[in-house]
């Protein structure tokens, strides 16, 4: 392990009990909210650099867009992804960006913290309660109103209100109750990068570039961090199975930015460093299959129906989330259960065909 890990890990710990009893979601007595008019500004606390992470903060803005029209919306965040992510968010005004790495930009670090301070807001939310900094940020922040995302209650009523994506939506719509608003009531929105008509006509041109035929494509990333990435002979023996079943489809594969295949190339590939280009590929083909990853929630952001495989972290708070994606758990599942799900993105007919056999 090196030493910045275990520097980080140091941190990570101490953060944790210093703001573990820091927050509780909180507003001025005398704020209601009588009109949708009347929130100007909202910020969004996920001081986090990881692409899945963001990701998972587009419901979120959507909910808040939808909620309240006229509101600006700034980001508080770690990293450069966010400025990418939200490009085409019309009502995200400004990302105030921590450094990546704090310990080697202390001054910088300090100066967005600052910034942060002397911002106003109407409304300050916490996405992730585990989140230390994220707690240390919404208590902060200069707001009327702060959500730190902790009513526990929510657990128990309803269903889905584990995942990531969704829990902060179902926290503020309560606390948006209690300030005598109303919130929209619909299914929570999907993950969203908003992709252009001319990204996703982009995509569409670098898939044919790579096979030349009008045959659909299945798209596969085999890569993943740590406990999570599935070893080269589980992946062999997997993308077999899909070339021999899935013969009148091409099989792409989207590619790291470690450049690794863990298949060993075999299929088609695709490389990108730029996440919207990725996206736009990926949303041109019919289904992704990975494991819990940020590019498995950037499938799930470009609309594509999405089999997310899990070994190690809780699918009720990661699964792939849009319309028609499944996440499953392949320590207690087989072969045919993953592809018994997959029958059903690719070929609903199928579905039904394939139950009964």
């Amino acid at each position: 392990m090196k030493v910045s890990r275990k520097v980080n890990n140091i941190r990570r710990s101490i953060m944790q009990a210093v703001t573990r009893n820091i927050g509780s979601s909180q507003s001025d007595p005398n704020f209601t909210i009588e009109d949708a008019s009347d929130i100007k500004r909202v910020l969004i606390c996920r001081p986090n650099h990881r692409l899945g992470n963001l990701l998972l903060v587009t419901p979120l803005v959507q909910e808040i867009a939808d909620n309240f029209p006229d509101a600006k919306i700034d980001l508080f965040v770690k990293g450069g992804l966010a400025p990418i992510i939200f490009k085409n968010y019309p009502n995200v005004d400004r990302v105030i960006s921590l450094p990546k790495k704090p310990f080697s930009n202390l001054v910088e670090y300090a100066k967005v913290w600052i910034k942060l301070k002397t911002e106003k807001y109407d409304i300050a939310i916490n996405v992730d309660k585990k989140s230390s900094s994220g707690r240390l940020s919404t208590q902060w922040a200069n707001a009327k109103v702060k959500f730190f995302g902790d009513d526990e209650e929510i657990l128990t009523q309803i269903v889905d209100a584990r995942h990531i994506a969704k829990s902060p939506i179902y926290n503020l719509r309560r606390m948006l109750e209690g300030l005598g608003f109303t919130p929209i009531q619909r299914a929570i929105p999907t993950l969203d990068i908003k992709l252009s008509e001319a990204e996703i006509e982009s995509g569409k041109r670098k898939i044919h570039e790579l096979f030349g035929n009008d045959k659909k494509t299945i798209c596969i990333f085999t890569y993943a961090t740590g406990h999570k990435c599935y070893c080269e002979g589980w992946w062999g023996k997997f993308y077999e199975q899909v070339k021999a079943r899935y013969v009148d489809y091409n099989i792409l594969e989207i590619l790291p930015v470690e450049n690794i295949s863990r298949i060993d190339f075999k299929a088609a590939t695709f490389y990108s460093k730029d996440i919207r280009e990725i996206a736009s590929v990926i949303a041109n083909t019919e289904a992704f299959i990975g494991a819990d990853s940020g590019i498995m929630h950037l499938a799930s952001a470009a609309k594509t129906k999405t089999l997310g495989l899990f070994s190690v972290t809780d699918e009720t708070k990661y699964e792939p989330y849009n319309h028609g994606s499944v996440a499953v758990n392949t320590n207690r599942t087989s072969p045919r259960d993953w592809f018994w799900a997959l029958n059903h993105m690719l070929i609903p007919k199928m579905f039904i065909l394939f139950s009964i056999q």
